[in-house]
Protein backbone atom coordinates (compact mmCIF):
# COMPACT_ATOMS: atom_id res chain seq x y z
CA UNK A 1 0.00 0.00 0.00
CA UNK A 2 0.80 3.58 -0.95
CA UNK A 3 0.18 6.58 1.02
CA UNK A 4 1.11 9.97 0.05
CA UNK A 5 1.35 12.73 3.60
CA UNK A 6 0.27 16.06 2.09
CA UNK A 7 0.65 18.98 4.97
CA UNK A 8 1.82 22.64 4.91
CA UNK A 9 4.57 21.78 7.56
CA UNK A 10 7.01 18.90 8.60
CA UNK A 11 10.46 18.56 10.77
CA UNK A 12 13.38 19.03 10.11
CA UNK A 13 12.19 21.19 7.19
CA UNK A 14 10.13 23.82 8.59
CA UNK A 15 7.60 24.06 12.02
CA UNK A 16 5.41 26.39 13.37
CA UNK A 17 3.49 24.12 15.54
CA UNK A 18 2.63 20.46 16.13
CA UNK A 19 1.34 19.56 12.39
CA UNK A 20 4.99 19.98 11.89
CA UNK A 21 6.05 17.23 14.41
CA UNK A 22 2.96 14.65 13.63
CA UNK A 23 4.63 15.00 9.61
CA UNK A 24 8.35 14.64 11.13
CA UNK A 25 7.54 11.29 12.26
CA UNK A 26 4.39 9.53 11.35
CA UNK A 27 5.59 8.42 7.68
CA UNK A 28 8.46 6.86 9.21
CA UNK A 29 6.57 4.99 11.72
CA UNK A 30 3.90 4.11 8.59
CA UNK A 31 7.25 2.56 6.97
CA UNK A 32 8.26 0.50 9.67
CA UNK A 33 4.79 -0.62 9.49
CA UNK A 34 4.74 -1.88 5.95
CA UNK A 35 3.07 1.22 4.62
CA UNK A 36 5.17 2.66 1.48
CA UNK A 37 5.00 6.68 2.61
CA UNK A 38 6.22 9.68 0.86
CA UNK A 39 5.50 13.42 2.20
CA UNK A 40 5.19 16.72 0.11
CA UNK A 41 5.02 20.32 1.47
CA UNK A 42 5.60 23.50 -0.45
CA UNK A 43 9.14 24.83 -0.89
CA UNK A 44 9.06 28.09 1.59
CA UNK A 45 12.03 30.60 1.46
CA UNK A 46 13.14 29.22 4.55
CA UNK A 47 13.20 25.64 3.19
CA UNK A 48 15.27 26.48 -0.10
CA UNK A 49 17.45 28.62 1.74
CA UNK A 50 18.46 25.51 4.35
CA UNK A 51 18.10 22.63 2.03
CA UNK A 52 18.12 23.61 -1.36
CA UNK A 53 21.09 22.22 -2.34
CA UNK A 54 20.17 18.98 -1.45
CA UNK A 55 17.96 19.02 -3.63
CA UNK A 56 17.08 17.11 -6.55
CA UNK A 57 14.58 18.17 -9.99
CA UNK A 58 12.05 16.10 -10.65
CA UNK A 59 9.94 17.66 -12.83
CA UNK A 60 8.44 21.08 -14.20
CA UNK A 61 4.86 21.33 -15.67
CA UNK A 62 2.14 23.49 -15.02
CA UNK A 63 -1.02 23.67 -13.22
CA UNK A 64 -4.76 25.81 -13.86
CA UNK A 65 -6.12 27.73 -11.32
CA UNK A 66 -9.15 29.10 -12.49
CA UNK A 67 -8.18 31.71 -15.03
CA UNK A 68 -4.35 31.35 -13.58
CA UNK A 69 -1.74 28.76 -15.18
CA UNK A 70 0.61 28.74 -13.29
CA UNK A 71 4.57 27.01 -12.79
CA UNK A 72 4.83 23.71 -10.98
CA UNK A 73 8.49 22.89 -9.73
CA UNK A 74 8.64 19.40 -8.07
CA UNK A 75 11.79 18.50 -6.02
CA UNK A 76 12.97 15.65 -3.64
CA UNK A 77 15.15 14.85 -0.85
CA UNK A 78 14.93 11.19 0.70
CA UNK A 79 15.57 10.90 4.69
CA UNK A 80 17.53 8.93 6.22
CA UNK A 81 14.69 6.26 6.98
CA UNK A 82 13.92 6.20 3.18
CA UNK A 83 10.66 8.63 3.46
CA UNK A 84 10.64 10.88 -0.07
CA UNK A 85 9.85 14.47 0.77
CA UNK A 86 8.35 16.01 -2.03
CA UNK A 87 8.53 19.78 -2.51
CA UNK A 88 6.11 22.25 -4.58
CA UNK A 89 8.43 24.93 -6.22
CA UNK A 90 6.32 28.45 -6.65
CA UNK A 91 7.95 31.52 -5.95
CA UNK A 92 5.22 33.79 -6.62
CA UNK A 93 3.18 31.81 -3.57
CA UNK A 94 6.14 30.57 -1.20
CA UNK A 95 9.16 32.61 -1.36
CA UNK A 96 8.17 34.49 1.52
CA UNK A 97 8.84 35.72 5.04
CA UNK A 98 6.85 33.80 6.79
CA UNK A 99 4.37 30.60 6.06
CA UNK A 100 1.17 32.09 6.65
CA UNK A 101 -1.01 35.35 7.26
CA UNK A 102 -1.04 36.62 3.89
CA UNK A 103 -4.27 37.58 2.05
CA UNK A 104 -4.14 35.53 -0.78
CA UNK A 105 -3.83 31.90 1.65
CA UNK A 106 -6.45 30.59 0.06
CA UNK A 107 -5.11 30.97 -3.13
CA UNK A 108 -1.41 29.62 -2.04
CA UNK A 109 -2.75 26.58 -0.97
CA UNK A 110 -5.57 26.14 -3.50
CA UNK A 111 -2.57 26.31 -6.05
CA UNK A 112 -1.03 23.54 -3.14
CA UNK A 113 -3.47 21.34 -3.78
CA UNK A 114 -3.79 21.34 -7.09
CA UNK A 115 -0.21 21.39 -7.87
CA UNK A 116 0.32 18.27 -5.46
CA UNK A 117 -2.45 16.10 -7.44
CA UNK A 118 -0.47 17.27 -10.97
CA UNK A 119 2.60 15.99 -10.22
CA UNK A 120 1.34 12.49 -9.23
CA UNK A 121 1.83 10.86 -12.77
CA UNK A 122 5.40 12.44 -13.11
CA UNK A 123 7.08 11.22 -9.95
CA UNK A 124 7.54 7.76 -9.92
CA UNK A 125 4.95 7.37 -6.50
CA UNK A 126 1.41 6.90 -7.39
CA UNK A 127 -0.48 6.27 -4.03
CA UNK A 128 -3.36 4.61 -3.06
CA UNK A 129 -4.49 6.96 -0.54
CA UNK A 130 -3.65 10.81 -0.11
CA UNK A 131 -3.75 11.67 3.91
CA UNK A 132 -4.19 15.39 3.80
CA UNK A 133 -3.89 17.44 6.63
CA UNK A 134 -5.61 20.59 8.10
CA UNK A 135 -7.07 23.52 6.13
CA UNK A 136 -4.25 24.31 3.90
CA UNK A 137 -4.85 20.59 2.56
CA UNK A 138 -8.48 21.06 2.34
CA UNK A 139 -9.31 21.18 -0.66
CA UNK A 140 -7.08 18.03 -2.32
CA UNK A 141 -10.59 15.87 -2.31
CA UNK A 142 -12.57 18.31 -3.68
CA UNK A 143 -10.08 18.57 -6.59
CA UNK A 144 -9.94 14.78 -6.90
CA UNK A 145 -12.77 13.95 -6.66
CA UNK A 146 -14.47 16.78 -9.17
CA UNK A 147 -11.57 17.07 -11.02
CA UNK A 148 -8.58 14.56 -11.60
CA UNK A 149 -10.66 11.65 -11.20
CA UNK A 150 -12.15 12.19 -14.81
CA UNK A 151 -8.73 11.08 -15.37
CA UNK A 152 -7.80 6.97 -15.38
CA UNK A 153 -4.99 7.64 -13.88
CA UNK A 154 -6.28 9.18 -10.57
CA UNK A 155 -9.63 6.79 -10.81
CA UNK A 156 -9.22 4.70 -7.18
CA UNK A 157 -7.23 6.87 -5.54
CA UNK A 158 -8.85 7.46 -1.68
CA UNK A 159 -8.59 10.43 0.55
CA UNK A 160 -8.10 10.64 4.22
CA UNK A 161 -8.40 14.02 5.96
CA UNK A 162 -6.83 14.29 9.43
CA UNK A 163 -8.02 17.63 11.60
CA UNK A 164 -5.31 18.98 13.95
CA UNK A 165 -6.64 22.43 15.23
CA UNK A 166 -10.75 22.79 14.52
CA UNK A 167 -10.44 26.23 15.00
CA UNK A 168 -8.32 27.04 12.03
CA UNK A 169 -10.58 26.53 9.16
CA UNK A 170 -9.65 28.52 6.11
CA UNK A 171 -12.90 30.52 5.19
CA UNK A 172 -13.33 32.76 2.53
CA UNK A 173 -15.91 34.80 0.66
CA UNK A 174 -18.29 32.93 -1.49
CA UNK A 175 -16.55 34.99 -4.31
CA UNK A 176 -13.28 33.02 -4.59
CA UNK A 177 -15.11 29.78 -6.10
CA UNK A 178 -15.27 30.36 -9.45
CA UNK A 179 -12.66 33.56 -10.06
CA UNK A 180 -10.02 31.51 -7.89
CA UNK A 181 -10.76 28.08 -7.19
CA UNK A 182 -12.11 27.33 -10.86
CA UNK A 183 -14.97 25.05 -8.98
CA UNK A 184 -18.68 25.25 -9.97
CA UNK A 185 -20.61 27.63 -7.88
CA UNK A 186 -23.06 24.45 -7.31
CA UNK A 187 -20.81 22.77 -4.94
CA UNK A 188 -21.29 26.04 -2.97
CA UNK A 189 -24.85 26.16 -2.87
CA UNK A 190 -24.89 22.61 -2.37
CA UNK A 191 -23.33 23.02 1.01
CA UNK A 192 -20.17 20.88 0.13
CA UNK A 193 -17.52 23.38 0.70
CA UNK A 194 -20.17 26.38 2.07
CA UNK A 195 -20.32 26.89 5.66
CA UNK A 196 -22.24 29.84 7.17
CA UNK A 197 -22.41 31.65 3.52
CA UNK A 198 -18.43 31.31 3.16
CA UNK A 199 -16.35 29.06 1.55
CA UNK A 200 -14.53 26.66 4.34
CA UNK A 201 -11.66 24.50 3.48
CA UNK A 202 -12.02 22.30 6.34
CA UNK A 203 -15.54 21.93 5.32
CA UNK A 204 -14.81 20.62 2.25
CA UNK A 205 -12.15 18.29 3.70
CA UNK A 206 -14.38 16.44 5.34
CA UNK A 207 -17.05 16.51 3.03
CA UNK A 208 -14.68 14.98 0.41
CA UNK A 209 -12.26 12.40 2.21
CA UNK A 210 -13.32 8.56 2.59
CA UNK A 211 -12.67 9.04 6.21
CA UNK A 212 -12.03 11.80 8.35
CA UNK A 213 -9.17 11.86 11.76
CA UNK A 214 -8.62 13.58 14.97
CA UNK A 215 -5.79 13.88 16.72
CA UNK A 216 -7.18 12.10 19.54
CA UNK A 217 -10.41 9.87 20.48
CA UNK A 218 -11.11 12.61 23.13
CA UNK A 219 -11.08 15.28 20.45
CA UNK A 220 -13.90 13.49 18.42
CA UNK A 221 -16.11 13.34 21.00
CA UNK A 222 -15.45 16.95 21.81
CA UNK A 223 -16.02 18.73 18.48
CA UNK A 224 -19.78 16.95 17.78
CA UNK A 225 -20.54 19.84 20.88
CA UNK A 226 -20.63 24.14 19.86
CA UNK A 227 -18.11 24.74 22.58
CA UNK A 228 -15.17 22.57 20.64
CA UNK A 229 -17.04 22.44 17.13
CA UNK A 230 -16.23 26.28 15.72
CA UNK A 231 -19.16 26.14 14.73
CA UNK A 232 -19.38 22.70 12.23
CA UNK A 233 -20.57 21.11 15.12
CA UNK A 234 -23.70 20.42 13.84
CA UNK A 235 -21.79 19.02 10.35
CA UNK A 236 -19.49 16.60 12.50
CA UNK A 237 -22.92 15.61 14.02
CA UNK A 238 -23.69 14.78 10.40
CA UNK A 239 -21.20 12.65 9.46
CA UNK A 240 -19.66 11.19 12.46
CA UNK A 241 -19.93 7.87 11.15
CA UNK A 242 -16.35 8.27 9.12
CA UNK A 243 -14.77 10.60 11.94
CA UNK A 244 -11.94 8.35 14.20
CA UNK A 245 -9.82 9.76 16.72
CA UNK A 246 -6.73 8.61 16.73
CA UNK A 247 -4.06 9.81 19.49
CA UNK A 248 -0.99 11.65 18.15
CA UNK A 249 2.44 10.01 19.47
CA UNK A 250 6.02 11.82 19.97
CA UNK A 251 9.33 11.41 18.51
CA UNK A 252 10.89 9.36 21.36
CA UNK A 253 14.31 9.77 20.10
CA UNK A 254 14.28 13.13 19.83
CA UNK A 255 12.91 13.23 23.25
CA UNK A 256 14.94 11.03 25.08
CA UNK A 257 16.63 12.03 28.43
CA UNK A 258 19.25 9.07 28.17
CA UNK A 259 20.53 10.46 24.85
CA UNK A 260 19.55 14.42 24.49
CA UNK A 261 22.75 16.37 23.86
CA UNK A 262 20.90 19.82 25.26
CA UNK A 263 20.48 18.63 28.84
CA UNK A 264 24.13 18.28 31.25
CA UNK A 265 23.32 15.22 32.38
CA UNK A 266 21.44 12.33 30.63
CA UNK A 267 19.52 9.53 32.83
CA UNK A 268 17.09 6.74 32.44
CA UNK A 269 14.48 5.49 34.73
CA UNK A 270 17.41 3.45 36.65
CA UNK A 271 18.69 6.86 37.47
CA UNK A 272 16.40 9.24 37.79
CA UNK A 273 16.49 10.68 41.04
CA UNK A 274 20.48 10.67 40.86
CA UNK A 275 20.74 12.27 37.79
CA UNK A 276 18.21 14.48 37.33
CA UNK A 277 18.74 16.59 40.60
CA UNK A 278 21.69 17.79 38.57
CA UNK A 279 19.79 18.69 36.03
CA UNK A 280 17.79 21.11 38.12
CA UNK A 281 20.60 22.57 40.30
CA UNK A 282 21.84 23.54 36.59
CA UNK A 283 18.75 25.23 35.30
CA UNK A 284 18.44 27.04 38.74
CA UNK A 285 21.90 28.77 38.23
CA UNK A 286 21.26 29.18 34.66
CA UNK A 287 17.94 30.91 35.61
CA UNK A 288 19.17 32.84 38.81
CA UNK A 289 17.08 31.14 40.89
CA UNK A 290 17.78 29.89 44.13
CA UNK A 291 19.34 26.19 44.17
CA UNK A 292 17.75 24.09 46.45
CA UNK A 293 17.32 20.06 45.20
CA UNK A 294 14.17 20.54 47.80
CA UNK A 295 11.95 23.22 46.39
CA UNK A 296 9.19 21.73 43.71
CA UNK A 297 10.02 23.39 40.16
CA UNK A 298 7.48 23.83 38.14
CA UNK A 299 7.80 25.01 34.48
CA UNK A 300 5.49 26.17 31.63
CA UNK A 301 6.61 26.02 27.65
CA UNK A 302 3.68 27.27 25.64
CA UNK A 303 2.35 29.91 23.47
CA UNK A 304 1.61 32.66 26.50
CA UNK A 305 -2.87 32.97 25.54
CA UNK A 306 -6.05 32.48 26.50
CA UNK A 307 -6.36 28.70 24.97
CA UNK A 308 -3.55 27.73 26.86
CA UNK A 309 -5.21 28.02 30.25
CA UNK A 310 -3.14 31.36 31.21
CA UNK A 311 -6.02 32.97 32.17
CA UNK A 312 -6.57 30.46 34.84
CA UNK A 313 -2.64 30.58 35.54
CA UNK A 314 -2.56 34.47 36.42
CA UNK A 315 -5.44 34.18 38.29
CA UNK A 316 -4.12 32.00 41.25
CA UNK A 317 -0.64 33.07 40.75
CA UNK A 318 0.25 34.96 44.16
CA UNK A 319 -1.50 32.73 46.22
CA UNK A 320 0.42 30.31 44.76
CA UNK A 321 3.42 31.32 45.13
CA UNK A 322 2.95 31.90 49.10
CA UNK A 323 4.44 28.46 48.97
CA UNK A 324 7.83 27.11 49.08
CA UNK A 325 8.21 26.91 45.03
CA UNK A 326 9.61 27.91 42.00
CA UNK A 327 8.15 28.63 38.52
CA UNK A 328 9.72 29.08 35.31
CA UNK A 329 7.95 30.29 32.10
CA UNK A 330 9.00 29.93 28.77
CA UNK A 331 7.11 31.42 25.52
CA UNK A 332 5.76 34.06 23.59
CA UNK A 333 2.08 35.54 22.97
CA UNK A 334 -0.63 37.99 23.97
CA UNK A 335 1.76 40.89 25.08
CA UNK A 336 -0.76 41.42 27.85
CA UNK A 337 -0.16 37.64 29.28
CA UNK A 338 3.34 38.37 28.45
CA UNK A 339 3.63 42.03 30.45
CA UNK A 340 1.61 40.49 33.43
CA UNK A 341 4.18 37.74 33.73
CA UNK A 342 7.10 39.79 33.61
CA UNK A 343 5.70 42.06 36.58
CA UNK A 344 5.00 38.70 38.64
CA UNK A 345 8.68 37.58 37.82
CA UNK A 346 9.86 41.71 39.14
CA UNK A 347 7.44 40.62 42.70
CA UNK A 348 8.94 37.45 43.04
CA UNK A 349 12.91 37.75 41.92
CA UNK A 350 13.81 34.30 44.12
CA UNK A 351 10.77 32.05 43.22
CA UNK A 352 9.83 32.99 39.21
CA UNK A 353 12.22 32.81 35.66
CA UNK A 354 10.16 34.30 33.22
CA UNK A 355 11.74 34.15 29.13
CA UNK A 356 9.82 35.55 26.86
CA UNK A 357 11.19 33.72 24.20
CA UNK A 358 11.52 30.53 22.28
CA UNK A 359 14.67 28.31 22.47
CA UNK A 360 14.39 24.50 21.77
CA UNK A 361 17.62 24.38 23.52
CA UNK A 362 16.41 26.02 26.88
CA UNK A 363 13.13 23.82 26.37
CA UNK A 364 15.09 20.58 27.08
CA UNK A 365 16.91 21.98 29.76
CA UNK A 366 13.64 22.95 31.26
CA UNK A 367 11.95 19.50 30.51
CA UNK A 368 14.74 18.08 32.42
CA UNK A 369 15.15 20.50 34.79
CA UNK A 370 10.96 20.86 36.37
CA UNK A 371 9.23 18.64 39.08
CA UNK A 372 6.11 19.80 37.28
CA UNK A 373 4.87 20.91 33.76
CA UNK A 374 1.69 23.20 33.92
CA UNK A 375 -0.64 22.46 30.95
CA UNK A 376 -4.11 23.85 31.75
CA UNK A 377 -5.45 24.24 28.08
CA UNK A 378 -8.73 25.45 28.00
CA UNK A 379 -8.84 23.19 24.82
CA UNK A 380 -5.93 21.04 23.38
CA UNK A 381 -6.86 18.67 20.14
CA UNK A 382 -3.59 16.49 21.45
CA UNK A 383 -0.54 18.20 22.79
CA UNK A 384 2.86 17.25 23.04
CA UNK A 385 4.39 18.99 25.73
CA UNK A 386 2.56 16.82 27.93
CA UNK A 387 4.14 13.46 26.45
CA UNK A 388 7.57 15.45 26.38
CA UNK A 389 7.17 16.16 30.24
CA UNK A 390 6.52 12.56 31.06
CA UNK A 391 9.14 11.10 29.14
CA UNK A 392 11.52 13.22 31.22
CA UNK A 393 10.07 11.98 34.64
CA UNK A 394 8.25 16.05 34.51
CA UNK A 395 4.39 15.62 36.43
CA UNK A 396 2.10 17.03 34.13
CA UNK A 397 -0.74 18.99 35.73
CA UNK A 398 -3.19 19.50 32.99
CA UNK A 399 -6.84 19.98 32.42
CA UNK A 400 -8.53 16.88 31.21
CA UNK A 401 -9.48 17.61 27.65
CA UNK A 402 -8.98 16.20 24.45
CA UNK A 403 -5.51 14.71 23.98
CA UNK A 404 -4.85 15.42 27.39
CA UNK A 405 -7.26 13.73 28.88
CA UNK A 406 -6.27 10.86 26.51
CA UNK A 407 -2.86 10.66 27.51
CA UNK A 408 -2.68 12.00 31.37
CA UNK A 409 -4.31 9.39 33.84
CA UNK A 410 -4.81 11.31 37.27
CA UNK A 411 -2.63 9.48 39.76
CA UNK A 412 -4.01 8.32 42.65
CA UNK A 413 -1.95 7.60 45.72
CA UNK A 414 -3.52 5.04 47.32
CA UNK A 415 -3.18 2.66 44.31
CA UNK A 416 -0.40 3.97 42.45
CA UNK A 417 -1.77 3.93 39.44
CA UNK A 418 -1.98 7.17 37.46
CA UNK A 419 0.70 9.05 35.15
CA UNK A 420 -0.15 12.79 36.15
CA UNK A 421 -2.31 15.36 37.72
CA UNK A 422 -5.40 16.24 36.36
CA UNK A 423 -8.67 18.17 36.91
CA UNK A 424 -11.87 17.96 34.72
CA UNK A 425 -13.53 21.79 35.16
CA UNK A 426 -11.83 24.65 33.91
CA UNK A 427 -11.72 26.46 36.48
CA UNK A 428 -8.66 28.46 38.73
CA UNK A 429 -9.11 27.27 42.02
CA UNK A 430 -9.40 23.23 40.38
CA UNK A 431 -6.05 24.17 39.02
CA UNK A 432 -4.51 25.64 42.16
CA UNK A 433 -6.31 22.66 44.44
CA UNK A 434 -4.72 19.85 42.16
CA UNK A 435 -1.03 21.84 42.08
CA UNK A 436 -1.56 21.76 45.72
CA UNK A 437 -2.48 17.76 45.72
CA UNK A 438 1.25 17.75 43.78
CA UNK A 439 2.81 19.17 46.12
CA UNK A 440 1.41 16.79 48.79
CA UNK A 441 2.55 13.82 46.58
CA UNK A 442 6.27 15.57 46.24
CA UNK A 443 6.56 15.57 50.00
CA UNK A 444 6.25 11.94 50.23
CA UNK A 445 9.18 10.23 48.88
CA UNK A 446 8.32 6.80 48.00
CA UNK A 447 4.73 8.33 46.33
CA UNK A 448 6.58 10.64 44.13
CA UNK A 449 9.52 8.07 43.20
CA UNK A 450 5.84 5.75 42.11
CA UNK A 451 4.22 8.99 40.09
CA UNK A 452 7.47 9.92 38.46
CA UNK A 453 8.54 6.26 37.64
CA UNK A 454 4.71 5.80 35.84
CA UNK A 455 5.17 8.85 33.93
CA UNK A 456 8.53 7.87 32.52
CA UNK A 457 7.00 4.95 32.00
CA UNK A 458 3.80 5.63 29.57
CA UNK A 459 3.83 4.43 26.17
CA UNK A 460 3.25 7.39 24.09
CA UNK A 461 5.32 6.52 21.17
CA UNK A 462 4.05 6.67 17.87
CA UNK A 463 3.99 2.76 17.29
CA UNK A 464 -0.02 2.57 18.22
CA UNK A 465 -0.71 5.26 16.28
CA UNK A 466 0.74 4.65 13.18
CA UNK A 467 -0.83 0.67 13.21
CA UNK A 468 -4.28 2.18 13.98
CA UNK A 469 -3.73 4.55 10.95
CA UNK A 470 -2.52 1.65 8.88
CA UNK A 471 -6.03 -0.57 10.04
CA UNK A 472 -7.86 3.18 8.82
CA UNK A 473 -6.11 2.57 5.50
CA UNK A 474 -6.46 -0.79 5.13
CA UNK A 475 -10.45 0.04 5.38
CA UNK A 476 -11.15 2.69 3.28
CA UNK A 477 -8.52 0.91 0.62
CA UNK A 478 -10.71 -2.20 0.53
CA UNK A 479 -13.67 -3.37 -1.33
CA UNK A 480 -16.42 -1.09 -0.88
CA UNK A 481 -19.65 -2.82 1.05
CA UNK A 482 -22.69 -2.24 -0.62
CA UNK A 483 -24.84 0.58 0.19
CA UNK A 484 -27.56 -0.06 3.18
CA UNK A 485 -30.81 2.26 3.13
CA UNK A 486 -30.92 4.65 5.50
CA UNK A 487 -33.42 8.18 6.39
CA UNK A 488 -31.13 10.57 5.05
CA UNK A 489 -30.77 13.24 8.51
CA UNK A 490 -30.19 16.81 7.70
CA UNK A 491 -28.74 19.48 10.46
CA UNK A 492 -32.12 20.00 11.35
CA UNK A 493 -32.47 16.04 12.88
CA UNK A 494 -29.35 16.31 14.34
CA UNK A 495 -29.63 19.70 16.42
CA UNK A 496 -29.35 19.09 20.03
CA UNK A 497 -29.62 21.93 22.68
CA UNK A 498 -26.37 21.57 24.34
CA UNK A 499 -24.74 23.46 27.01
CA UNK A 500 -21.81 25.77 25.89
CA UNK A 501 -18.95 24.35 27.87
CA UNK A 502 -16.91 21.38 28.10
CA UNK A 503 -18.83 18.38 28.01
CA UNK A 504 -17.96 16.33 31.31
CA UNK A 505 -18.71 13.56 33.17
CA UNK A 506 -22.05 15.24 34.56
CA UNK A 507 -22.64 16.02 30.85
CA UNK A 508 -22.07 12.12 29.52
CA UNK A 509 -23.96 10.61 32.95
CA UNK A 510 -27.19 12.61 31.53
CA UNK A 511 -27.05 11.37 28.34
CA UNK A 512 -26.77 7.71 29.40
CA UNK A 513 -29.99 8.44 31.62
CA UNK A 514 -31.67 9.82 28.54
CA UNK A 515 -30.58 6.84 26.37
CA UNK A 516 -31.98 4.42 29.40
CA UNK A 517 -34.87 6.38 29.50
CA UNK A 518 -35.85 6.45 25.82
CA UNK A 519 -35.44 2.27 25.37
CA UNK A 520 -37.53 1.65 28.25
CA UNK A 521 -40.08 3.28 26.70
CA UNK A 522 -39.31 2.36 23.15
CA UNK A 523 -39.97 -1.29 24.96
CA UNK A 524 -43.08 -0.25 26.50
CA UNK A 525 -44.74 0.49 22.58
CA UNK A 526 -42.89 -1.82 21.18
CA UNK A 527 -46.16 -4.37 20.78
CA UNK A 528 -48.43 -1.84 20.20
CA UNK A 529 -46.02 -0.14 17.60
CA UNK A 530 -47.05 -0.85 13.80
CA UNK A 531 -44.10 -1.92 12.18
CA UNK A 532 -44.48 -0.60 9.10
CA UNK A 533 -41.05 0.75 6.81
CA UNK A 534 -42.14 4.17 7.52
CA UNK A 535 -42.26 3.49 11.13
CA UNK A 536 -39.12 1.62 11.45
CA UNK A 537 -37.12 4.43 9.51
CA UNK A 538 -38.79 6.95 11.75
CA UNK A 539 -37.20 4.63 15.09
CA UNK A 540 -33.84 4.09 13.42
CA UNK A 541 -33.81 7.78 12.59
CA UNK A 542 -34.17 8.97 16.03
CA UNK A 543 -31.93 6.76 17.52
CA UNK A 544 -29.31 8.06 15.17
CA UNK A 545 -29.53 11.27 17.23
CA UNK A 546 -26.74 12.41 19.53
CA UNK A 547 -28.44 12.87 22.69
CA UNK A 548 -29.64 9.01 22.42
CA UNK A 549 -26.69 7.90 22.00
Amino acid sequence: MKVLLAASEAVPFIKTGGLADVMGALPAKLRREGVETALVIPKYAQVAEKYGGRMEQVWQGTVDLAWRRQYVGVEKITLEDGVPVFFIDNEYYFKREGLYGFFDDGERFAYFCRAVLAMLPHIGFRPDIIHSNDWHTGLMGVYLKEDFQKDPFYQGIKSLFTIHNMKYQGIYGPEIVEDVLGLSRSLFDSGKIENGGCVNYLKAGMEYADAVTTVSPSYAEEIRYPYFGEGLDGYVRLCQGKITGILNGMDEKAYDPAEDPRIPYGYTDKDVFIRKPLDKEALQKELGLPVSRRVPVFAMISRLVEAKGLDLLTCIMDELLQEDIQLVIVGTGDKAYEQALTDLASRYPDKVSVNILFSEDLAHRVYAGADFFLMPSRYEACGLSQMISMKYGTIPVVHATGGLRDSVQNFEKFSGEGNGLSFAHFNAHELLFTIKRGLSDYEEDTVWEKLVLNAMHSDNSWDKSARAYKALYEKIDGPEEAPTPAVKLTLEDVAVKLPEEAPGEGLRTKAAGTRKRALRKTAAHKKTARKTPVRKAVRKAVRKKPEFR
